[in-house]
């Protein structure tokens, strides 16, 4: 059985963990390791936490690690917490889980890779992410074009918590020359031959995305994705301006066709209203497979001061490119148009766009993505998320009984229907758990004041009460309940509808 992050009563507890560098508390603790505990349950590897635990774990062990803990966090009570529930889990055996795919018959160790930006930007940042268990890298862009870059040009937009829940950036291409990424591909193939090295391109004209395809590809690139779909661009009718028109997303793909033989992914911008029209227009002009999403156009706010958008730069601002957990749902439902679309069936889709835990590359994997590319995770924590990303879906993957991660890519995509094949002539009634209601009064709130007018409020018990004659199922109230104690209950037809 899965635990469910929302249910865990510790969630609190942990999540003002600094997931500090080099952390204290795990360097005067000899027995445990308290920082790689605390940071697989910030990134939702519950199970992976529970069983770093040892049966015989005493709190004393972390005592000294409390201490000089720099955010106050109860290590102790986590731990104790987990010792408990280890107790009542079974352990998966993860040593048959096959994480490898491919990329058009490139293959990858896992599915995870560096997307084109600039955590990807040189050597030693690739083969560090390589050490550390990536599987590769799509290079930071490279062009023949003169990047002037802005500063400050990055803005976020933050949880209650403090994390980013958007990320906005106006950062354009890579700004080394072509000669010196070309030698950055060649020793990275040289030290890491199994890794992937996905050159990311950009052209003005026909012969630049030629001739941009035949350098990386004698600089032993093992696949090329065309950039049409940076929004930041300073030179206009590039980036995304060439992505919003098909025609001219077919006339590149077929000059970057004529200076390669690899396998070639065309990166879609998501500023569009159907993202299949230029994806099909890539795959006529030769691509073999398609990457998405890159960035939303965006602004992350204003500065009520001073007026000026963020990030501020000299006193003005642009509008630019989103990215982060927020976007999520946007590139899960252009993976799905994808990987459905006529047209693009058996082409490779390379899936992007808020990813940060192992939960959300599932999602994205359901959904048809073949393999995945991160940015803005790794910019806020750094390449270790890959422990987490990696042991977390292969936890997942042995829990459910599949062996390799094949077996579930497209597999969530039957369930999505059109609005009118939708079942509509049953109803989900919210079942409370009057042990676990606080007697908030949130449910009664959102229902009166956003909903059906369908709970109300006991002064004397101070519970909600639920009047099944008004009630529409809609579950508002189970997501704003804070404390977990308002789950679905059965499903039943319509005309079994209970009374008040």
């Amino acid at each position: 059985m899965f635990v469910e992050d929302g249910k865990m009563s510790y969630k609190k507890k942990y999540s003002s963990c600094l997931l500090c560098h080099d952390a204290p508390c795990s360097r005067v603790c000899s027995k445990v390791d308290p920082a790689r505990i605390l940071r697989a349950l910030r990134f939702e590897n519950i199970e992976a936490a529970i069983h770093q635990i040892p049966d015989d774990f005493d709190r004393s062990w972390v005592e000294e690690a409390e201490r000089v803990c720099p955010a106050d966090v109860k290590i102790g009570d986590i731990l104790e917490d987990l010792k408990d529930r280890s107790k009542l889990e079974e352990y998966p055996d993860m040593d048959q889980i096959d994480l490898s795919c491919d990329i058009c018959g490139v293959k990858l160790e896992n599915p995870f890779l560096l997307s084109s930006s600039v955590v990807a930007s040189n050597y030693e940042m690739c083969a560090r992410a390589f050490d550390m268990g990536w599987a590769g890298a799509s290079f930071k862009t490279i062009s023949l074009m003169e990047m002037h870059e802005a500063s400050p040009r990055f803005s976020a937009v933050r949880s209650p918590q403090g994390a980013w829940y958007g990320f906005k950036n106006i950062e354009q291409l890579s700004d080394h020359s072509v000669e010196e990424n070309m030698e950055c591909f060649r020793k990275l193939k040289e030290k890491y031959p199994t890794k992937v090295i996905i050159a990311s391109i950009m052209g003005r004209n026909e012969e630049e995305w030629e001739y941009l395809a035949r350098k990386v590809t004698e600089a032993g690139a093992d696949v090329i994705e065309c950039n049409f779909s940076c929004p930041n661009m300073e030179e206009r009718g590039t980036g995304s301006d060439m992505g919003q028109v098909p025609e001219i997303v077919r006339q590149y793909t077929i000059a970057t066709r004529r200076g390669s033989h690899l396998p070639i992914l065309a990166k879609m911008t998501p500023n569009i209203t159907d993202i299949t029209v230029p994806a099909l227009a890539a795959i006529e002009g030769g691509a073999d497979g398609i990457a998405a999403i890159n960035t939303i156009k965006s602004i992350t706010g204003v500065n009520l001061e001073t007026l000026v958008a963020y990030p501020s730069v000299h006193g003005r601002s642009m509008i630019g490119g989103y990215s982060g957990r927020a976007v999520k749902p946007i590139g899960l439902r252009m993976i799905s148009q994808l990987a459905t679309c006529p047209g693009l069936e058996g082409k490779h889709i390379s899936g992007m766009g808020g990813i940060v835990t192992w939960r959300d590359a599932a999602e994205y994997l359901l959904l048809g993505a073949g393999s995945l590319q991160i940015t803005t995770a790794v910019m806020e924590y750094g390449y270790r998320i890959i422990d987490d990303l990696i042991s977390g879906l292969k936890i997942y993957l042995s829990l459910r009984s599949h062996h390799s991660v094949g077996e579930i890519i497209g597999e969530g995509l039957d369930a999505l229907v059109e609005n009118d094949m939708l079942e509509r002539d049953t109803i989900v009634f919210p079942s409370f758990n009057k042990d676990r209601c606080v007697g908030c009064g949130r449910c009664y709130i959102s229902c009166r004041d956003g909903g059906h007018q369908a709970i109300g409020f006991d002064e004397e018990t101070r519970k909600p009460v639920l009047h099944g004659s008004r009630c529409v199922g809609c579950q508002l109230c189970s997501l704003v309940c804070p404390s977990g104690a308002i789950r679905p209950s059965k499903r039943i037809t319509r005309r079994a509808k209970s009374k008040e």
